[in-house]
């Protein structure tokens, strides 16, 4: 067998019906869409799932299945720079935070991130996560970062 000899199977493929192009092809004149109306303007029709107006049954029925919105945890994020606020030596973690209003809420954990300049020496910081750009400054003034 070589490709000159492959074909369709029969009755696999069909001359397309060319719409519009006269009475005796059966699709002239309104071209298969009838006289009038929404559906034979071009352009014409409805979105997908709209019922006239009528309240559609995607809205009539109640929502179901799982959503991780109130599982997922919820972390407050803080700037390295408003570390600076901690005595040298501290330990830094979520209580002292909250402590200090840096945290208002209540929340599953902090991330430190890297914007800013610390200026205190030998903080010990934990969190729930810490950037790559906050631990090395964290480290370069003398402190240990550790996440927790």
């Amino acid at each position: 067998m070589n490709l000159h000899d492959l074909r369709p199977a029969p009755g696999s493929t069909a001359v397309a019906k060319r719409k519009g192009r006269g009475t005796g092809s059966g699709n002239g004149k309104t071209a298969g869409r009838g006289h009038k109306g929404q559906w034979a303007r071009s352009g014409g029709g409805v979105r997908p799932g709209f019922e006239g107006g009528q309240m559609p049954i995607t809205r009539r029925l109640p929502k179901r299945g799982f959503n991780n919105t109130r599982f997922a945890k919820v972390y407050g994020e803080i700037n390295i720079c408003e570390l600076n606020a901690f005595a040298e030596g501290s330990v830094v973690d979520y209580a002292a935070l909250y402590e200090r209003d840096l945290v208002k809420k209540n929340l599953d954990g902090i991330r430190v991130l890297g914007n800013g300049e610390l200026t205190v020496k030998n903080l010990t910081v934990r969190a729930a996560g810490i950037t790559a750009s906050a631990k090395e400054k964290i480290e370069a003034m003398g402190g240990k970062a550790e996440v927790i």
